[in-house]
């Protein structure tokens, strides 16, 4: 039995996340695997009731879990970031999952905005280190007269030269954000990366960063890559400089099998990739600890607007669900999902206004537990 914990969120994301539940439950009915869900119900609605985000005591909870199942955060009522980082980085930071796993494949009979391309142009897979670089918080704002220890931050330690004609002590307003890397943390992500090209028959591994601008943080980022791609010979392997790969991921996606990237330019081009391979509809995601418990979920937004109107396409969701069996050591059950997907794609009858359909959330479950069935 496999244990999973179920986190609908905001938005949306009940309605999706019901999606994804019903089309595992059908797969598993037919593969007999025996799951045990449990609902939290961590969101807008629970914060603005009792003014609590996430509980030590529910994280303790999810950490006996072997899944987290998520659907969507946010809601205009709470300012923004507050249940982003209340809730979704504070799971992700806790259960230390450092690997960003976003396949970007596209499906037959999904119009592709690329001239020219189609959906057998674009499969490959980003992995985005999770945990580290300009997203630990390691920043401020100074507006005003600076005291001795702000100065000391800004001239000494991080080395900020003020060449730019502004008064040091008397800045009208100042910022800075601080980007760390480990070696330790670099390693263990891009290994993952070969590890998963290794497992899913690629041969070509790309790293991704801006070494020819921020050196320091960089240069120790392609050290690491080069160390470790020495343990999969082999396998062919590149540098490729942020702006430079989005150009190429527009020109030429076919060339990438798979991506290995810092956490911000991971979250930059992630995004490009999902549109690529035919929309937010259809990307999936997973945080994942390899060794721990791991959080998947559809990489869109909560989508307010469309909350209860039961026409947000759930195949993001769905898809993520695939990912999230393939991790926990299923993968019978989620080939059987992602086969049904492909097929419901293939037959194009039943499909969401997001693709250029009229048909419902839940006429989408149904559809691929038909196939699956069949």
């Amino acid at each position: 039995m496999k244990k999973i914990a179920i986190m609908p969120g905001d938005g949306i994301g009940p309605e999706i996340i019901e999606e994804g539940k019903k089309v595992i439950d059908a797969a598993c009915n037919i593969t007999g695997l025996d799951i045990d869900w449990e609902y939290y119900n961590n969101g807008s609605e629970h914060y603005l009731k009792t003014g609590e985000l996430i509980t030590e005591d529910t994280l303790k909870e999810l950490k006996k879990k072997d899944a987290i199942y998520f659907g969507a955060i946010g809601d205009p009522r709470v300012a923004p970031g507050i249940l982003e980082k209340g809730i979704l980085l504070k799971m992700r930071f806790y259960f230390d999952q450092y690997v960003n796993l976003r396949p970007i494949v596209s499906y037959p009979n999904v119009p592709c905005p690329l001239k020219g391309k189609t959906y057998k142009d674009i499969n490959f897979h980003v992995i985005r280190e999770n945990t580290e670089d300009f997203y630990i918080g390691i920043g401020g704002r100074f507006k005003g007269t600076m005291n001795k220890d702000q100065l000391e931050v800004i001239r000494d330690l991080y080395e900020v030269k003020f060449n730019m004609g502004i008064d040091i002590d008397r800045p009208e307003e100042i910022a800075y954000q601080i980007g760390m890397i480990s070696r330790e943390g670099s390693k263990r992500v891009i290994r993952y990366a070969f590890e998963l090209a290794k497992k899913k028959g690629k041969k070509r591994v790309t790293s991704v960063d801006k070494a020819n601008v921020l050196t320091n943080i960089y240069s120790l980022w392609r050290d690491v890559f080069e160390e470790v791609a020495k343990d999969y010979p082999g396998y062919e392997t590149e540098f490729a400089f942020v702006d430079a790969i989005t150009m190429w991921f527009v020109k030429q996606p076919q060339w990438y099998q798979v991506v290995v990237a810092p956490n911000m330019f991971g979250d930059i081009i992630t995004d490009l990739g999902a549109m690529i391979q035919g929309g937010l509809g259809l990307a999936a995601g997973g945080n994942i600890n390899p060794d721990g418990v791991s959080m998947f979920e559809p990489i869109h937004g909560s989508a307010p607007k469309y909350k209860g109107k039961n026409v947000s396409n759930p195949l993001a969701t769905i898809l993520s669900g695939v990912m999230m069996l393939e991790t926990i050591g299923e993968p019978k059950t989620a080939s059987l999902i992602e086969k049904a997907v492909v097929k419901v794609l293939e037959d194009g009858k039943v499909r969401t206004q997001d693709l250029g359909g009229a048909s419902k959330t839940t006429e989408v479950g149904d559809e691929i537990v038909k196939k699956m069935k069949e």
